[in-house]
């Protein structure tokens, strides 16, 4: 039995979730799932231009692992685009990089991945309450509210 897979970090969401060929019916066309952090491997590589070592830190994987998801989003998207099929965004093996709280008084502020992980907040940093609540990430597509931060396969947003 092989290991349980690493969370990639992923430090955004695309608010548009779904895209379909023109002049194609939505019930007609053939669909490609695309995981988050393939898109955000898409992200970082090809829309910010960092290089692979950068965006395997960035994601928490090796650069290796980094490679294959890259490869795979990449092959994903040719095949659509070349083949006319819609690309869907959704599901995956993710976490956010940061988390956003806020207390009951109102105060919002973010909390790094790594700190996240040893030492999750307990009170408010500046009013000291304990009435916190995790803030769901802005835009998660086609109208589903998030209800968690790890996400892995299918439509559980």
């Amino acid at each position: 039995m092989g290991r349980q897979p690493l969370w990639r970090r992923v430090g955004f969401i695309p608010r548009v979730t779904y895209f379909k060929p023109a002049g194609v019916r939505l019930d007609q066309s053939q669909e490609i799932c695309l995981a988050v952090e393939e898109a955000e491997a898409i992200r970082l590589k090809d829309l910010e231009g960092l290089e692979q070592e950068e965006c395997a830190q960035r994601m928490n994987v090796s650069r290796t692992t980094f490679a294959r998801v890259l490869n795979s989003a990449r092959q994903k998207m040719a095949d659509a685009l070349l083949n006319g099929k819609a690309i869907r965004i959704e599901g995956g093996n993710f976490e956010m990089a940061a988390r956003r709280f806020m207390c009951v008084n109102g105060h919002e502020w973010d909390v790094p991945f790594e700190v996240m992980i040893n030492t999750p907040p307990q009170f408010c940093p500046t009013c000291n309450t304990p009435g916190i609540l995790p803030l769901q990430p802005p835009g998660l597509g086609w109208g589903r509210g998030g209800r968690r931060r790890r996400h892995r396969g299918g439509r559980n947003w």
